[in-house]
């Protein structure tokens, strides 16, 4: 091939993944906005009730820095009297006088900024605290419906970076929000005493600064919420990339997963490059009043001197000039500070309207006034039922779905991808509500029951089976905290699982990785079915939860579960019939549909679908067993053979 050649595939690759990256930012934007929260409202009563225990270091903080701020005003004035009845009047005693006085208020102002510091750390550190808490507490309260509507990397961001942004600006509120204000009006109350022409001129300056930041404001926020929003898909991209590192590698797509990760680290680049070009106005317009302020000072404060002699009481003095100076100096760095702040402020104001997103989101499943708190079997009853996840949806993924088991019953689920059997049983412990009709559990409908009550008597092992970091025996005990040794080592020998753990040199000591990584598919599988079983529950559901377990370790659970557990209801998704044909019904299902209902036999004679899924699972297992019967026959052949020839030698 010619350079030229190459060169060409080699660009067709680049634009091909680029446009593969763009379209992927455009479905995560796209998914973003369908799902988006609403705009939270109160957003400071809100976040004022995480302080709770830092209240008081709340209070201490400005209380100390309005000390220090008084004191800091209150030493250019010492200092003006000091120069004039001290140095100039030439008066040791009132030097020493009001140079003690001097002492004693920059120490005890020290003390206050030290305490000030000390308590406005505590109580930022504190309320960010709480706040990662109430976050994390209401997220374990959300509903299915209420998780859909935040993704993994939002929910990161808001815990992270948006705490403490918000930790950085309360900070910064508890000590400067508190000393800039108090520097600017007692400093300007000051020095209106000592020249009120002179002092006009720092109003002058505040509608130039009020003007300009508020400009600054107006442009930027809507930056600083989209920096947040591509924070977001950041996160979800890392998420999806380490979750899924293996296929990643086995598929050789690390550089398109690199160049996916740069498009959206650029975009952030990007907009933090613009939200900081626009906050950098803020400098300049600070540094204008302070000089040109420093320049009218000078410039009119001189003019007063001379006029009045550098006497007292004819007007202004060197020492009220001094005063003068280190007010404006006091009042400029206040407005500084107050600039910090506001630039601060801008950026927290996303965060804050973010995490209270998260505070303020109700869930879809409550609990009634007056919950129910005993299931009284296992008997569910599906009436009229139709489910969408969403209200906005067109098509519903389950509908008119009418369906009774009994208590103790053992009922299999088939049928094709998509086909809405994991949103079927997803609404037994009322992980979703149903949209229209009602779902019955022991007689009563799920809504009427105590969430937990519910839950604990339906055990639900998932198709994404999860373990946690830890040993063996605690993971279990994720079932039943109180679980006896004996207890665990009996729901592991149900699940088949006891054999393998065994083998390990810890047997249920053994540590577990995060995510079960140290150990198979089917391990996990089995690990995770003995967890359920520990619950003791009155509802058993498998989604599709023996799917890395072989055929026959698959038969010896569910014989265990028929002479174990015959009193709980046992509800078994499974893409094999095999796993299912014992069952006392089978239900086939089909575009959220029950397309057919009965036993292994009456489906073989009345569904087709049925039919037709068990004769393609069984028709590779009937030549196979055919080829096995050909074999070995045609080696009994041979050794028959092989034995006349002898007995004819």
């Amino acid at each position: 091939m010619s350079d030229t050649a190459a060169k060409r595939n080699a660009a067709a690759g680049n634009v091909t993944a680029e446009d593969s990256a763009a379209a992927t930012e455009a479905a995560i934007e796209r998914s973003r906005k369908a799902v988006e929260p609403e705009r939270p409202k109160h957003i400071i009563r809100t976040l004022a009730g995480s302080m709770r225990e830092y209240t008081r270091e709340s209070l201490l903080a400005p209380l100390f820095v309005f000390i220090e701020a008084i004191l800091e005003i209150v030493i250019p004035t010492v200092m003006a009297t000091l120069i004039d009845q001290g140095i100039t009047g030439g008066s040791m005693p009132a030097i020493i006088k009001f140079g003690l006085i001097l002492l004693v208020c920059s120490l005890v102002s020290l003390a206050c900024g030290f305490l000030a510091g000390k308590y406005a750390a505590i109580a930022a550190a504190g309320f960010a605290k709480n706040l990662r808490r109430d976050q994390f507490e209401q997220v374990q309260r959300f509903s299915f419906t209420n998780i859909d509507r935040f993704s993994t990397g939002s929910i990161i961001t808001r815990l992270t970076t948006d705490v403490t942004n918000l930790q950085m600006a309360y900070g910064m509120m508890v000590r400067m929000g508190v000393r800039a204000p108090i520097m600017v009006i007692v400093a300007w109350i000051f020095s209106f005493r000592i020249s009120p022409s002179i002092s006009m001129v720092f109003l002058a300056c505040i509608p130039i600064l009020a003007i300009g930041l508020c400009g600054l404001a107006v442009l930027v926020h809507p930056v600083f919420e989209r920096v947040f929003h591509t924070y977001d898909a950041l996160n979800n991209v890392v998420d999806e990339n380490l979750q899924g590192i293996r296929v990643v590698k086995s598929y050789n797509r690390e550089s398109f997963e690199i160049h996916k990760f740069d498009r959206i680290s650029k975009h952030i680049f990007k907009d933090f490059t613009l939200a900081e070009r626009i906050m950098s106005f803020n400098s300049p317009i600070m540094m204008f009043c302070i000089y040109a302020s420093m320049i009218l000072i000078s410039w009119m404060g001189a003019q007063q001197i001379v006029a009045s002699g550098n006497n007292a009481a004819l007007g202004l003095t060197t020492g009220d000039l001094t005063a003068l100076v280190t007010y404006a100096m006091q009042i400029l760095m206040a407005m500084m500070m107050l600039s910090m702040i506001f630039v601060m402020f801008i950026i927290s104001q996303a965060s804050a309207e973010r995490i209270c997103q998260v505070l303020q989101e109700k869930s879809t499943v409550v609990d009634p006034e007056n919950p129910v708190k005993n299931v009284a079997d296992g008997s569910i009853e599906f009436d009229d039922v139709t489910f969408r996840y969403s209200d906005s949806s067109e098509k519903p993924v389950l509908d008119d779905i009418n369906l009774t088991i009994p208590s103790g019953a053992t009922v299999g689920i088939v049928g094709g991808t998509g086909s809405a059997k994991s949103s079927l049983v997803q609404l037994v412990p009322r992980l979703y509500d149903v949209s229209v009709g009602s779902l019955k559990v022991g007689g009563r409908d799920v809504r009427e029951y105590d969430l937990e009550v519910l839950r604990d008597q339906v055990a639900m092992v998932l198709q994404k089976n999860v373990l946690f970091s830890g040993t063996i025996a605690e993971n279990l005990r994720w079932g039943n905290p109180d679980a006896t040794d004996e207890e665990i080592r009996h729901a592991c020998q149900l699940a088949q699982a006891d054999g393998f753990i065994q083998e390990f040199p810890d047997k249920y000591d053994t540590y577990i990785e995060q995510g079960g990584t140290n150990v198979s598919g089917g391990q996990r599988q089995r690990l995770c079915i003995a967890r359920a079983l520990l619950k003791k529950p009155k509802i058993l559901i498998l989604d599709d939860s023996t799917s890395a377990v072989d055929t026959k370790t698959d038969k010896l659970i569910r014989e265990a579960f028929h002479h174990e557990i015959p009193d709980t209801t046992k509800i078994i998704i499974a893409q094999r019939v095999a796993s299912v044909q014992e069952s006392d019904m089978i239900l086939v299902m089909d575009e959220g549909r029950i397309m057919a209902r009965g036993t292994h036999d009456e489906l073989l004679k009345t569904c087709d679908e049925y039919r037709s899924i068990y004769e393609s699972q069984t028709k590779n297992t009937a030549a196979g067993q055919s080829e096995l019967e050909q074999a070995a026959a045609k080696e009994a052949e041979n050794i028959k053979n092989a034995a006349e020839e002898g007995e004819t030698r």
